[in-house]
């Protein structure tokens, strides 16, 4: 269904209106209580805009509208949609992708709980952006402004990117930042001090220090000096000539606890929020990153966040991009070790899938997908194993298959072309590629290597 002219309110003191036919408001309150509208412009800046920007992401209305506000911080552009358009025009234009790929969200249905709506907002501006910020009020110091305001109330944002990543949701577009965290509680708010090697003592400082040739005594350099002249304090010899008589070591670190002397300091960690001591070793290390919805979301986010890839591949051995390369390698080791058994590994690419399914709309789509699956099942057997890395790439492992093999479920997949004929479907277009273990293996070469380098043939 076509969407029909955005209802847009502005939100703030300009006094004159950016567009016509927008109702202008000058508090969050007011706005609530006249809405719901589909385009939000904020015209403030500053703290009191990101203020307005996080209650508006937090209203279960405005969560996924758009909302577009000035100001460059960071949080405003995790929040946001960036500047306000140039023109209606260019407002009414967005509105209607944004009311496109609403609409074939999860199938229509309007997503309930954190992780859909989280998925919503970025299939609607596919592949969107999730924004890591820094936060230094944050025992770990960055946060995920949008997950945040999603959640609505406290949440553990690293422990949802981290799930996120395993079920490969999203993927990083950028690696921002490397932090180390208390291995105790988790926090990042550490100092770390300089401590005696021998006590750990943190009382100690630097200061020069003599050795003296004569009897070997190793002591501050004030010590040493007596009426003006250097005296060892140990066997009262008199000190002239560098390099003869004394030198100075490289100590330079005195305890006084101990009274030990050392080069270099050991280094401490200390969590100021929970007081455990580390060495900086055992702290935990953790990587920050700007993420995306990845292809697997992208797939899922069409066909149907409740029966997910499965509800069309069940029938075909369908398993997990990850579980799929920890199979293959499995065989490319059995192979390296034992030569047998033998297998192929077949990529699959339907090009222009995706961008097909989305001019049919989600009934002609969805049986479109019904026909090409029960395709690809006259072709496969029970033992092999697929998996799909994108909406337009299916890979097939087949076991104990030799060229014969290959080259008839190569002609039979081929076949598959006849389901794509007619005026909209004529874009679709089938590439196959093979390779045949252990001859067309390269030496080292693991399931992502030989992923990849038979992906760049398709």
């Amino acid at each position: 269904m076509a969407a029909q002219a955005p209802r847009i309110a502005e939100l703030g003191s300009r006094p004159v209106p950016l567009f016509p036919a927008s109702q202008r408001f000058e508090q969050l309150e007011a706005l609530l209580e006249a809405g719901p509208f589909d385009v939000v412009l904020l015209d403030g800046t500053g703290e009191h805009t990101l203020a307005l920007l996080q209650a508006l992401r937090r209203h279960p209305h405005y969560r996924l509208r758009l909302i577009y506000a000035d100001g460059a911080s960071a949080n405003v552009l995790a929040l946001s949609d960036g500047q306000p358009p140039a023109s209606r025009g260019a407002i009414d234009q967005q509105y209607a992708q944004w009311h496109e790929r609403h609409e074939l969200f999860n199938r229509g249905r309007n997503p309930e709980g954190i992780e859909a709506q989280l998925l919503a907002y970025l299939w609607i501006r596919a592949p969107g952006r999730l924004l890591a910020v820094r936060d230094p009020h944050s025992p770990q110091h960055y946060v995920y402004p949008l997950l945040e305001a999603m959640a609505d109330g406290p949440i553990n944002g690293q422990i949802w990117i981290a799930n996120l990543r395993q079920r490969n949701l999203i993927e990083s577009t950028e690696l921002i930042d490397r932090i180390r965290l208390c291995k105790q509680c988790g926090s990042g708010h550490l100092n770390y001090i300089d401590v005696c090697v021998e006590c750990n003592s943190l009382d100690i400082q630097r200061q020069p220090s003599m050795h003296c040739f004569t009897c070997g005594h190793v002591g501050p350099q004030g010590e040493f000096l007596k009426d003006g002249a250097l005296l060892c304090p140990n066997c009262l010899t008199r000190l002239r000539h560098i390099g003869t008589d004394y030198d100075r070591p490289l100590e330079n670190y005195h305890c006084n606890n101990c009274k030990a002397f050392f080069v270099d300091a050991d280094v401490e960690a200390r969590c100021l929020d929970c007081g455990t001591h580390h060495a900086p070793d055992e702290l935990l290390m953790r990587e920050v990153h700007h993420y995306r919805l990845s292809e697997t979301a992208m797939l899922v986010s069409r066909q149907g966040l409740e029966q997910t890839t499965q509800e069309y591949f069940s029938r075909i051995a369908m398993v997990g991009a990850n579980t799929f390369k920890t199979l293959l390698d499995w065989q490319i080791e059995l192979i390296q070790r034992h030569k047998a058994p033998s297998f192929v590994l077949m990529g699959v690419r339907f090009r222009n899938l995706g961008r097909t399914l989305e001019r049919l709309g989600p009934q002609r789509g969805h049986a479109l997908l019904d026909s090409l699956v029960e395709r690809i099942q006259e072709v496969i057997r029970d033992t092999d194993r697929c998996t799909r890395t994108s909406e337009e790439h299916l890979w097939l492992l087949l076991m104990h298959t030799d060229d014969v093999g290959l080259r008839l479920v190569t002609e039979r997949l081929n076949r598959i072309s006849e389901l794509f004929v007619g005026k909209d479907l004529q874009d679709i277009q089938v590439r196959t590629v093979g390779c045949i273990a252990p001859r067309d293996l390269i030496e080292k070469e693991d399931a992502d290597l030989l992923l990849a380098r038979l992906g760049g043939e398709l």
